[in-house]
């Protein structure tokens, strides 16, 4: 897997916040794999993967979901990894990412990095307390 995007939106239908999230994925090898999810175990947050996706060997595919955030102030500072669980024709597995950090503004003005879930809850929650984004 090669990067992972948070498509930040905002408040959605009900209330939630919710964010699309979006990243690539690289079959190395030559046989072709499905994802069959993606889960995180980040307290305050909650990932909601879209359908399946095979990619075949060699090839590069684009996937999607949704990020809930449930509880701004639970969601860590220290960063949590991404789990992906896939398939072949042989066997099943999973494999572990953490995303980049974030860099969001800082008191000096200075960007300063933050994990990934941090940085999204932040983003996220800021939006729907602030009139700027209704």
């Amino acid at each position: 897997m090669s990067a992972v995007d948070v498509l930040l939106a905002g408040v959605g239908p009900g209330g939630a916040l919710s964010s699309g999230l979006t990243g690539e994925l690289e079959n190395e090898g030559w046989a072709a794999f499905t994802l069959t999810g993606v889960s995180a175990d980040v307290p305050g947050l909650r990932l909601i993967p879209e359908d399946e996706l095979t990619v075949e060997g060699g090839k590069t595919r684009t996937f999607s979901g949704r990020v809930v955030v449930t509880d701004c102030a639970a969601v860590p500072r220290e960063p949590r990894s991404i789990r992906f669980t896939y398939r072949t024709w042989l066997w099943s597995g999973s494999v572990e990412v953490i995303p980049d950090s974030w860099r969001l503004p800082g008191t000096s003005g200075e960007p300063v990095p933050v994990a990934w879930q941090r940085g999204v809850a932040v983003e996220m929650c800021n939006r729907a307390v602030s009139s700027d984004w209704s």
